[in-house]
């Protein structure tokens, strides 16, 4: 147990140090996200010490059960590439416009507006396309304005990593622990739709507290560029596709249907039916090309490995240890405020895959109640430190880009004051509905 924990450990320190300081690496045209490596070269060690063997991890490879990584990626991805292509077709950024369009000169309308349409579309799709897509949006507008960009930056952030929790498709770690202990998709809308609201509101009136001061001055003339859907047609059967798959992914539940094969079946068809649109068209259908380029693809060395390392921590006995540490009174908080630190240890997906089996060490009738908690850790921990989610990472790189300066003090600073209250009301929530 002792070298599994250490192998762990080492591997965690090392892969928040290459986030932090060394996030990607090149070798000629090729990149790599370094806290990929990282994982990968801590699961190679766990095989090479023996702590985790190629038959036990070809096992759980090929199980035939919800916990199979290889399912969970699969319908990741698959949800991602429709959020993908929407944005491709110009959905998302044509949305962006209308708000900022909407708010007029009131930097309290600009700030309500932002706040309400990334929640709503973050609950149907990515909250990581959602934050990459708006973003430069913000910049953009607070650059020509003459604004401060943060209020808006912070607001977008913490909306679209709150509302994520509202269905089980919203964020990779509320498929992967909801899929663990059986919730499905219905199940799940039942439980956390209420904390999700609570959530939500709360987290708007703290980010009102701080922000408010800021936003009482007019915002000076800005021009707005324009724009438009690249191509209604795609944008109509990616629309369609997208909502149809939501829709039998709640109903699938009734008649055993699996949520991987529902939203890998919706990926092909919107690329065939793409694909024959573009070709009627006769055009080439670059937003298919887009769709590939951008799907989450280093997510899959990066959970498989971090399945091998705690393969290992579990059949050493680590996790049952961690789990009897963590008791079992409680749980909803316990595992809540654990799950939302460690996720700003070690990354919440990496944190998801631990606390899976250290769930699973509790009697039956306490694992639903301590996976929500963990859901809910896993989604509003990603604003307590940019370390929190890989979406933090990519949002303060695409910062850097566009000259806007938040520091990780400040960061941390505008993280702990939202989301201590906000994390309280969603377990609270979820205490009261379960």
């Amino acid at each position: 147990m002792v070298t599994s924990i250490i192998i762990c450990a080492v591997t965690c320190v090392f892969m928040i140090l290459s986030i932090l300081f060394k996030p990607s690496l090149k070798t000629g045209r090729l990149k790599f996200d370094s806290y990929c490596l990282v994982a990968f070269a801590g699961a190679v060690v766990m095989l090479a010490s023996g702590c985790a063997t190629p038959e036990r991890i070809l096992s759980a490879f090929t199980s035939d059960n919800a916990v199979n990584p290889l399912k969970i990626l699969t319908l990741f991805i698959s949800m991602t590439v429709l959020s993908v292509f929407l944005d491709e077709v110009g959905f998302f950024g044509y949305i962006a416009a209308i708000a900022l369009k909407k708010a007029g000169r009131s930097r309290k309308r600009l700030f309500f507006y932002l706040y309400i349409t990334v929640s709503v579309l973050t609950v149907f799709t990515s909250n990581d396309i959602i934050i990459l897509t708006f973003t430069p949006f913000i910049c953009y507008f607070a650059s020509h304005a003459k604004i401060d960009p943060i209020p808006y930056l912070v607001a977008e952030f913490i909306a679209a990593n709150t509302w994520s929790m509202a269905l089980i498709i919203g964020n990779p770690t509320n498929i992967y622990i909801s899929s663990a202990v059986g919730i499905d998709f219905v199940s799940y809308l039942k439980v956390m739709l209420l904390p999700t609201l609570a959530a939500g509101l709360v987290a708007l009136g703290m980010l009102w507290l701080c922000f408010s001061k800021s936003l009482s001055a007019p915002i000076e003339e800005a021009d707005i560029e324009e724009v438009k859907i690249k191509n209604k047609p795609l944008l109509v059967i990616g629309l369609s596709i997208l909502s149809v798959c939501t829709l039998i992914m709640a109903v699938g539940s009734y008649f055993g249907i699996e949520m991987w094969i529902v939203s890998f079946s919706a990926a092909i068809l919107l690329f065939a039916l793409a694909a024959i649109t573009s070709a009627i068209q006769k055009r080439h259908p670059a937003e298919l090309g887009g769709c590939l380029r951008r799907a989450p693809w280093q997510l899959v060395p990066f959970v498989l490995s971090m399945f091998v390392i705690v393969c290992a921590l579990h059949d050493s006995g680590a996790t049952d240890f961690l789990g009897k540490l963590l008791g079992d009174k409680g749980v909803v908080f316990s595992y809540g405020i654990s799950s939302m630190l460690a996720a700003n240890l070690i990354n919440n997906i990496p944190m998801s895959v631990l606390f899976v089996p250290i769930i699973e060490t509790l009697p039956e009738g306490l694992l639903t109640s301590a996976a929500y908690g963990a859901i809910a850790g896993s989604n509003i921990g990603a604003f307590l430190t940019p370390v929190g989610a890989l979406a933090g990472i990519m949002w303060m790189s695409l910062l850097k880009r566009y000259g806007v300066t938040l520091g990780f003090k400040q960061f941390v600073k505008y993280g702990a004051i939202i989301s201590l209250p906000t994390i309280l009301a969603a377990l609270s929530a979820i205490a009261l509905v379960l």
